[in-house]
């Protein structure tokens, strides 16, 4: 495919007519008591005077040193944009690594829909200076937006033949704020849990349109009653609008303990609503205690759940419970045929870090039974791990024949910045078998700023 055409691919698609800071860059710190607000406040500085190197570097930092911030999952993008518009080729494959890292980390982002548009461009920019496996990737975009814009597409005729003569926008909710019947629902706030309860009931039994709003303030209230889990499971299982279910489904995870647990157990058992079934696996994740965990196990390895909410409590899991999680998820993996669920056990497996979790996603990378892709996720995940792990890597690539994994690792010392990665690039540049990857290792030398390259590539230039 010629370049041209993939740069056209790239702007034709949804959402690419516009650069990704049409909005105007990072909104302004929202957390002055957030650990990492301090970060967020430099980076975002350095990106609106137009230091990007800075804001890169701050804004990796966010996630680097405060991954459970709630600045962090945006801080992938914006770092990716930082780099973007440093425009190296070193800055583009940077971006396109901390976009791909934000995907696997937090698919649920706010920024999510931006990256992707971000990433389809870097990938236009790479591609256009020679990179085919850029090339390859926006292609693949641009066949996956269409069939997603067909879905959604789809999707949005269903819904709105379901929900036909009742639905109720968020604008129309925060319109009647001065509605007398709104303000005598706030005033709830102030009375006893014997003379509030019966009201909310009778409040949540209504179905009309014009109780839509009614009826989501109440979810809230109602969730600050003790005892409330049954309402809340009510809401979610019967009451038409969907932002009321998900808001009920949020409540009860803040609600905590067994009761909670079963109702949120009882939703993953029985609804049909994706929505909400998604919204019951973040809540479990955050109460955290074993029936929670359990429930999210269940989950995991249930036959015919959707494998996207799958993923869902894989990623959970693995982002608590520590070992047992991990020895869970890793049983999982061995069982299962399908990539997606073991890409995210992957990437669930290499946040734990230490010894044990390098050594098994080494071994996944040497199984040679097991699917590329895997194994090359399994090398991108050891060599972000920092300082760990790469003695093995460079064992591995003597012990690898196979000319795309290889490659990968050519990749993974690229990223390291120890002088040892720099010490292998070079011995694969001067002494491998095969050109074209001696031709990779000079490329990725040639983005390092270690003084020994420029020295070695003189070496190169001066042979005859």
């Amino acid at each position: 495919m010629r370049f041209i055409t993939i740069l056209a691919i790239a702007a034709a698609l949804p959402g690419l007519a516009q650069f990704p800071d049409g909005a105007g860059g990072p909104p302004a710190a929202w957390a002055a008591q957030d650990p990492a607000d301090s970060l967020y406040r430099e980076g975002r500085s350095a990106l609106n005077r137009g230091s990007y190197t800075r804001a890169a570097y701050l804004f990796a930092e966010v996630y680097g040193r405060h991954p459970r911030s709630s600045y962090a999952a945006d801080s992938y993008y914006w770092e990716a944009w930082a780099q973007y518009r440093n425009g190296t080729n070193a800055s583009l494959e940077a971006a396109r690594t901390a976009l791909m890292a934000q995907r696997a980390a937090h698919p649920n982002a706010r920024t999510r829909d931006d990256a992707t548009t971000l990433l389809a461009r870097v990938n236009a920019q790479l591609a256009q200076r020679g990179d085919a496996r850029a090339a390859s990737e926006v292609q693949a975009l641009a066949e996956a937006t269409t069939q997603q814009a067909d879905a959604e597409r789809d999707a949005a005729r269903a819904r709105a033949e379901r929900d036909r003569g009742r639905s109720v926008s968020k604008s129309a909710c925060r319109e009647q704020r001065n509605d007398e019947r709104v303000a005598a629902l706030d005033a709830l706030l102030q009375m006893d849990s014997d003379r509030a309860m019966p009201i909310l009931q009778k409040i949540m039994a209504r179905r009309d349109d014009a109780s839509t709003c009614l009826r989501r303030r109440a979810v809230f209230l109602i969730s600050q009653q003790r005892g409330s889990e049954t309402m809340l499971l009510d809401a979610v299982r019967s009451d038409p609008d969907a932002e009321v279910r998900e808001q009920a489904v949020f409540w009860l995870g803040q609600a905590g303990g067994d009761r909670a647990v079963a109702a949120l157990d009882s939703l993953l058992k029985s609804s049909s609503d994706a929505a909400v079934q998604d919204k019951a696996i973040f809540a479990l994740s955050q109460i955290g205690s074993t029936n929670a965990n359990r429930a999210l196990r269940d989950y995991a390895v249930r036959t015919g759940a959707p494998t996207k909410l799958r993923e869902s409590a894989i990623f959970w899991l693995g982002q608590t419970g520590g070992g047992n999680n991990i020895e869970f998820l890793q049983g999982i993996f061995r069982s299962s045929s399908e990539r997606a669920i073991k890409d995210k056990i992957v990437f669930a497996v290499s946040q734990q870090g230490g010894t044990e979790a390098q050594a098994w996603l080494l071994n996944i990378a040497r199984d040679n039974r097991e699917d590329l892709e895997i194994r090359k996720r399994a090398i991108f995940w050891i060599s972000q791990s920092g300082g760990t792990g790469l003695p093995e890597l460079f064992a591995l690539y003597n012990q690898i024949d196979e000319r795309a994994i290889r490659e990968q690792l050519i990749f993974a010392y690229s990223q390291r910045r120890e002088r040892g990665a720099v010490d292998k690039l070079i011995e694969i540049a001067r002494s491998d078998n095969e050109p074209e990857l001696r031709k990779k290792a000079i490329f990725w030398l040639s983005q390092s700023r270690d003084p020994r390259v420029a020295e070695f590539l003189e070496e190169l230039l001066s042979k005859p």
